[in-house]
């Protein structure tokens, strides 16, 4: 008897350990991008959800997120810009330069639509900078810089320095006429992000050559829209781009991304996932820029415009073939085809792509946030 008795003792003491295991410990949410584009929604509502939902499912236990991010998204401070001076600003320069040297608080920076010519920098020393454009009326920043002016790298309609940056609604826009091909100085670029830990949603990238700088750092591009003609991705962030047209504009000869990993060490790498690649021209998904980049697209709808190799490796040369990283997983469309693609392009296999198909390829459970409601 008192054997038994025993026995119940420990079923009740496992069954009360596992009632509150349950209770206390969030539901571990499958971390794979799914298969089918009509669950990425849900996928993504159960990955990224936001602050408040964050701290009220895990109760007393401590916040997922960064320390300095979780500081600075309890105390979130909005302003705005209007053209018509009816906001607090009228450009969103003068919004930018009101943020102090040094802020520890997320600012969402609310701009009215319509386009604003200027041309704007956001320092290193301005952190958690939210940019957010009207969802009915485009909000357009535009300006024309070029290589020929600035150097590539300083010609961008805007640059990001700084870490935790946020844009949503934001069209960035480089109005440079299309270059002549015989031109060497005329790369226009729209947008260069080169801080940590930046999300764009819903954004539109428009240029020609050059017309996103994914410069350095972690990224993630959601819903987004990105035109242009020669290495129109370029750079050596770490990012993800989910759910994203990219359109070629290009005459003749193009290419997608231009990839700036230098050792095969180095996290950095283009990853794109459920995206559609559909334009005009002659177009490689990507050319090795440095010595060992890392390009990957998975289930992504490719046009006709892609060109049978998929890759070049025109500007390295085949001896440098093993330290370049080119992979395609589970695309369709007429340009998908395996057949004739490059000798260094990879079809992966399932395991060669898990890696890449997750918030833990960017750390993403620790910053990346939903859009704010403002």
């Amino acid at each position: 008897m008192a054997y038994r008795i025993k026995q119940f003792a420990i079923l009740a003491i496992v069954l009360t350990t596992t009632l509150l295991s349950s209770q206390l410990i969030p539901t571990v949410f499958c971390t794979d991008i799914p298969l089918e584009k009509a669950k990425l929604d849900d996928w993504i509502g159960k990955s990224i959800e936001d602050y408040n939902h964050r701290k009220t499912k895990l109760n007393h236990k401590k916040s997922p997120l960064y320390d300095i991010l979780a500081a600075a998204e309890a105390h979130v401070k909005v302003i705005t810009v209007k053209k018509d001076g009816s906001g607090d600003f009228k450009t969103v320069t003068d919004a930018i330069k009101s943020v102090p040297a040094g802020n520890s608080q997320r600012v969402v920076i609310k701009i009215g639509g319509g386009e604003y010519r200027e041309k704007i920098i956001i320092d290193r020393s301005k952190k958690f900078i939210t940019l957010y454009g009207d969802p009915n009326e485009l909000t357009k920043i535009v300006y024309d810089g070029t290589a020929t002016k600035y150097g590539t790298f300083n010609s961008a309609t805007v640059i990001v320095e700084s870490h935790y940056f946020v844009a949503v609604n934001i069209a960035f826009v480089n109005s440079s006429p299309m270059p002549d091909s015989r031109r060497t100085d005329a790369q226009a670029v729209a947008l260069r992000i080169s801080g940590d830990k930046a999300a764009f949603h819903n954004c539109k990238f428009a240029g020609f050559q050059d017309t996103l700088c994914d410069d350095k750092g972690r990224h993630f591009f959601r819903d987004c829209y990105i035109e242009g003609t020669v290495d129109f991705i370029f750079g050596n962030g770490q990012s993800l781009y989910l759910n994203t047209t990219i359109k070629s504009v290009a005459k003749g000869l193009g290419v997608i991304t231009a990839n700036g990993r230098e050792k095969a060490t180095e996290k950095s790498g283009f990853t794109f996932v459920h995206c559609t690649i559909v334009g005009t021209g002659d177009i490689y998904l990507g050319r090795a820029w440095k010595e060992s980049p890392r390009v990957i697209f998975a289930y992504t709808y490719m046009g006709t415009l892609i060109n049978s190799e998929g890759w070049s490796n025109s500007m390295i040369g085949e001896k440098d073939n093993k330290a370049v990283y080119y992979g395609e997983y589970k695309c369709k469309g007429p340009g998908a085809s395996a057949s004739g693609r490059a000798k260094f392009a990879r079809i992966l296999s399932d395991g060669e792509a898990e890696p890449f198909l997750s918030m833990t390829y960017l750390n993403g459970n620790k910053w990346i946030l939903p859009p704010p409601t403002v």
